[in-house]
């Protein structure tokens, strides 16, 4: 399969991508550092001599429908089988504090980014027999969960891209296109050791990455239209 997955030079992106390559898939991992997305390459190479690791060191806010076009005919992309929404941005900080442009920045990532990606891929979505969008949300934007100071932002954008995969998930049901969000509890990834440099997760990124992985793969089998809570705590 043909699979993209955003916010691929770190933590759960870098390791599902890992997962993804080493089992045949082609991947277009997509993220702003380019040094990271090489080792990626690399590291994937070492694993699978012949996997198909396509690195693409951009902006996720500024994709256009120019650069995409240019860019999956240059790997020879005519499909996408997958799209993975893995990018995001976390900002911890006491909602008094935050700036508008905090939160026209965790906005722009979280949500509009998913928004303009997702509008740009439906054409090559529609060419594949598989079409599966998984968006990675939180348990912090799943009503009812545990609430943490200092992310607001981050939770509330973390929220409305829930609704948004349950909107798009009836938007698109006659395209056979299946629309998923997993909201994760915490993994020790880079980002959130930067917003909580005390805090200690109970998964690593390459043990969630591997049901990721498998949820990219499979879950469109078993559903629509679901934030499917993936975390080791209660609520």
């Amino acid at each position: 399969m043909n699979i993209v997955v955003t916010g691929a030079s770190a933590g759960i992106g870098f390791e599902v991508v890992k997962k993804l390559s080493s089992n045949g898939h082609r991947v277009l991992a997509i993220a702003r550092r380019k040094t990271e997305l090489q080792k990626l390459q690399r590291e994937c190479l070492l694993e699978n001599p012949d996997a198909k690791v396509f690195i693409w060191d951009t902006d996720i806010t500024s994709i256009d429908e120019n650069t995409i076009t240019s860019y999956f005919t240059q790997i020879e992309f005519d499909q996408v089988d997958a799209l993975l929404n893995n990018a995001g941005l976390l900002i911890n900080k006491p909602f008094l504090e935050l700036s508008k442009e905090d939160w026209t920045n965790i906005y722009s990532v979280n949500v509009f980014a998913v928004v303009n990606l997702v509008k740009l891929l439906h054409p090559y979505l529609l060419k594949s027999n598989h079409k599966h969008i998984v968006n990675i949300s939180s348990m912090g934007g799943v009503g009812g969960t545990s609430k943490f100071v200092g992310l607001s932002a981050y939770s509330s954008s973390k929220g409305a891209l829930g609704i948004l995969t349950e909107c798009l998930s009836e938007e698109f049901k006659l395209d056979s296109i299946k629309v998923n969000a997993l909201a994760l509890g915490a993994v020790q990834t880079e980002m959130l050791s930067e917003a909580f440099p005390d805090y200690q997760a109970p998964l690593l990124p390459k043990e969630m990455a591997e049901y990721v992985e498998w949820f990219v793969v499979n879950g469109c089998k078993y559903f629509n239209g679901k934030i499917i809570p993936v975390a080791v705590s209660n609520p």
